[in-house]
């Protein structure tokens, strides 16, 4: 039995940072070729030189390292400028691509005038009108722009996601592929790679529909085949609300800088939306292979970045303390007391950066927390504490004792010592935090 070696891009434009938004994109095509063994391009989307940024593009490779989105090749719009003017010139010939002279304010009336009468607002393509000495005439004072002719016959497919569907293309306005200033847009690049690069399955959001729709008459023009198509749901916040107003503070760096880990990220976008249940995933490897593109439905999604938290936490509690070594030394913690930190703190984190308040702790102290009627119980059980090295039996031996020479039992004996020596009322067994409190173990 032979297996299929799927081929899929993720194709952001380097004019901004990634967010979770792209990032729901980039994880679908990565998944789907990581599982069948295939081919995941990075293709950068650059073919505006004024948007355009070089540090965009750095940012971009950043990001998905630090997810660990391994791309087979990268690509650049800018590089096949070329390709893409064979493929005009192609549609020119076979008088599906015509020129087009309105200005944005002309178009503008126009579809103010088609709504008022009650008429979609598609182009009416007056272009096509026009005689070669209109033309000329028209391009001593303006430049021209290129379209393509939709034929005006349903357009369908079958979407990995939706379902079957059929779109009109009367409905649609003939899509502009070559602007005035002669930059070629999304629409025709993208064809002319996906077909170049070979790329078997496009994954992409519910807003581009049309674009599909348009994509598939210009691929059958110029005698492409045509990949399959999935589009998925697109994320809103909590409350259902616009994503788009938020996804400054939703950029995968900012979601870095607060210390959700990767594989939280990765888990919650590879099932947010779909009829399985998150759960959190040790790797990537693991992912793709619970990942079924059928499962996801078309209705928008609902995310609530505080959702990254407790699955960062419930990740890193799965951790080694090998996985971990080179945060726990950066804090200063002694080889040898390594091990039975992170034993202690593993559970009683929500990101990494919560281990240095646990050091600070351990090494510093905190300022005791003692309730007046506890203060002469705490100095009389602090005189006893044990002398010598403290270890996993020291709490249960001191505690026993002072037991013995107060009185004292139950939560009345351990929680007042527990609020003298960590400032808290709850944590990690205080017999295991015992032999790490530097401080403690310095007393003369």
């Amino acid at each position: 039995m032979t297996t299929t070696h799927f081929t899929t891009r993720f194709a952001p434009s380097p004019t901004g940072y990634i967010h979770v938004g792209n990032l729901r994109t980039a994880l679908f095509n990565y998944l789907i070729a990581a599982k069948s063994g295939g081919e995941f391009i990075l293709r950068i989307d650059d073919t505006d030189p004024e948007r355009s940024k070089e540090e965009y593009v750095d940012a971009i490779k950043e990001d998905l390292t630090w997810l660990g989105l391994k791309w087979d090749r990268i690509q650049r719009q800018s590089e096949r400028l070329e390709r893409y003017a064979a493929a005009a010139d192609k549609l020119r010939e076979i008088g599906r691509f015509y020129e087009c002279f309105e200005t944005p304010v002309e178009l503008d009336l126009k579809r103010k005038k088609q709504l008022n009468m009650g008429k979609p607002p598609v182009y009416d393509r007056a272009a096509l009108a026009l005689s070669e000495a209109e033309k000329d005439e028209l391009r001593k004072t303006r430049q021209g722009y290129w379209r393509f002719k939709l034929d005006h016959t349903r357009i369908e497919w079958t979407d990995g996601i939706i379902g079957d569907v059929s779109i009109d293309a009367a409905s649609l306005s003939d899509p502009v592929l070559i602007r005035a200033d002669g930059q070629v847009l999304y629409t025709l690049a993208s064809v002319v790679d996906d077909t170049d690069m070979g790329v078997s399955h496009v994954v992409r959001g519910a807003d581009h529909v049309t674009n599909t729709a348009t994509q598939i008459q210009i691929m059958q023009a110029l005698g492409f085949q045509t990949p399959e198509f999935a589009h998925h749901s697109l994320l809103t916040g909590p409350q259902g609300e616009a994503l788009s107003k938020r996804l400054g503070t939703l950029a995968l760096r900012d979601l870095r800088e607060r210390g959700v880990e990767p594989m939280a990220l990765l888990s919650m976008m590879a099932r947010l939306g779909s009829s399985d249940p998150i759960e959190v995933f040790g790797t990537l490897k693991d992912v793709a292979e619970g990942f079924e593109i059928d499962h996801f439905g078309a209705h928008p999604t609902k995310f609530d970045v505080e959702d990254l938290f407790p699955l960062t936490a419930k990740y890193l509690h799965t951790l080694d303390v090998s996985d971990v070594a080179a945060d726990i030394a950066a804090l200063g913690v002694p080889d040898e007391l390594a091990e039975q930190f992170w034993e202690v703190t593993r559970e009683n984190i929500t990101t990494r950066a919560d281990l240095g308040a646990w050091w600070g702790l351990f090494s510093q102290g905190v300022a005791p927390v003692i309730a007046p009627e506890d203060a002469e119980f705490v100095e009389q059980a602090m005189a006893l504490l044990p002398e010598g090295p403290l270890d996993g039996g020291t709490w249960k031996a001191w505690t026993t004792e002072v037991k013995a020479a107060t009185g004292r039992k139950g939560r009345g004996l351990f929680m007042p010592l527990r609020k003298a020596l960590t400032g808290m009322d709850h944590g990690p067994d205080m017999s295991a935090i015992l032999p790490l409190l530097q401080v403690i173990k310095a007393r003369g």
